[in-house]
């Protein structure tokens, strides 16, 4: 298996891209190409007595997408950057997946321009892992960011492609499947939240366990849990910034002097798995579920840790053959007339960029 790591996005690349590439290329037993500026990523390697290899190449790339670039005109002006270049290793079957860091709009856009959508896809959904009550039982939440308004069948899609991967990358034998909402009752949310609970109820392919209340996202009674990109977005930051505070708290509120070192040093081990839990870098990536290729989006302040994790999960959705699961289910599950009307405004996918 080889892994495309784009080598110049996020903020600390490439020097902790590089460390998580370089160990996770060790650790797991894979080919990786790190693509961008050849010289900046050969001389890190040489500087840390790394030894470029036919298991650890570099793939040249010409400039990075800025965070302030507009995804589809940063692509146009530069068809040689890391991001486009990566996507492109894919496409021509040359990596199995790629793992990015840098702009999650230049990521998305690249996965669709260069790999496209599988068939039966309206819309790609980013899915990201959060931490639930039950220790080692993440909930799959999707979609975090690529949608901000949808139909009802991109979410009836979103729902097949998460417990899809769920069931054949997380390893959950019946994953429950719920829906973000105000209220347990079918009748509680907005006209989307109601059509969409209704196309569920009655999918006959999808166990729908019903609407899951923002409380319900990390109680673990839910495997995978669906929504708009909007919902999704915030409170997939919301998270991020709750387990930021929680174990600020803690350090601030451990005891002082040699008593408070004592009982920390004693209570270290139990700390250590308190942070595992917690940290978001222990998830690695988001997966961009729906396009013709594995796609792992990685959190622009990424460090190695959580690249190594990254490419974890991208090898993990390769050996699971996601995309062929996928794309072998979504059309047969899919229940949604197109002929209902909807209340978001109808858009034709295929020209739509990626918000």
């Amino acid at each position: 298996m080889r892994i495309a790591v784009d080598a110049m996005g996020g903020d600390f690349a490439p020097r902790e891209i590089i460390e998580g590439a370089v160990f996770a290329q060790a650790k797991l037993d894979l080919d990786v190409a790190l693509v961008g500026d050849r010289d900046a990523i050969a001389a890190y390697l040489k500087q840390h007595n790394y030894k470029e290899s036919d298991r650890l190449t570099i793939v040249p790339a010409e400039g990075t997408i800025d965070m302030h670039e507009e995804p589809l005109e940063g692509l146009r002006k530069k068809p040689r950057s890391s991001i486009a270049v990566s996507m492109d290793l894919v496409k021509r079957k040359e990596a199995d997946a790629v793992v990015c860091a840098g702009h999650t709009g230049a990521a998305m856009a690249a996965a669709l321009l260069r790999l496209g959508r599988l068939p039966g896809v309206d819309r790609p959904a980013i899915g990201a892992l959060l931490p639930t009550l039950i220790p080692h039982k993440p909930v799959l939440l999707l979609d975090v960011g690529a949608n901000v308004d949808c139909r009802p069948k991109f979410l009836e899609q979103f729902a097949t492609m998460g417990l899809l991967y769920s069931q054949y990358a997380l390893g959950v034998k019946e994953p429950r499947l719920g829906l973000l909402n105000i209220g347990e009752e079918a009748c509680k949310g907005n006209d989307l939240a109601i059509r969409v609970h209704q196309a569920l109820q009655d999918n006959p392919h999808v166990p729908f366990a019903g609407n899951a209340e923002g409380r319900d996202v990390i109680s673990g009674q839910f495997d995978v849990i669906i929504c708009d990109g909007f919902m999704g977005n915030v409170l997939l930051k919301f998270a991020e910034g709750v387990g930021q505070v929680a174990m600020q708290i803690l350090k601030e509120e451990l005891p002082q002097g040699w008593q408070g070192k004592l009982g920390t040093f004693l209570l270290r081990p139990n700390l250590k798995k308190v942070k595992e839990r917690m940290d978001a870098d222990e998830y690695g990536g988001a997966l961009l579920l729906g396009v013709a290729g594995v796609c792992v989006i990685a959190h622009g302040s990424s460090k190695a840790n959580s690249i190594y994790n990254a490419i974890r999960v991208a090898k993990d959705a390769v050996d699971n053959q996601v995309l062929d699961r996928i794309r072998g289910q979504i059309k047969a599950q899919t229940s949604i007339p197109a002929s209902i009307p909807s209340a978001v405004p109808d858009i034709d996918a295929p020209d739509d960029p990626p918000t």
